[in-house]
């Protein structure tokens, strides 16, 4: 596993600003490649070439 803020594997350190929930990830979970990420007003969405998008609405579901 990879962080989705540093794309580092096996990393804990979490930026405080995506602690309080406001920056979406930027690197992808599965494999550590950057993500193109798109915020809009009502939240955010992330794609990764190898694994697809992330939604943050998705997220709000689980």
């Amino acid at each position: 596993m990879f962080n989705p803020y540093t794309g580092k594997p096996d990393s804990d350190a979490i930026p405080k600003a995506a602690e309080l929930g406001l920056e979406p990830p930027r690197y992808c979970t599965e494999c550590g490649r950057r993500m193109v990420v798109q915020v809009n007003p009502d939240g955010w969405w992330a794609k990764c070439s190898r694994h697809g998008v992330t939604d943050s609405h998705d997220l709000e579901r689980r």
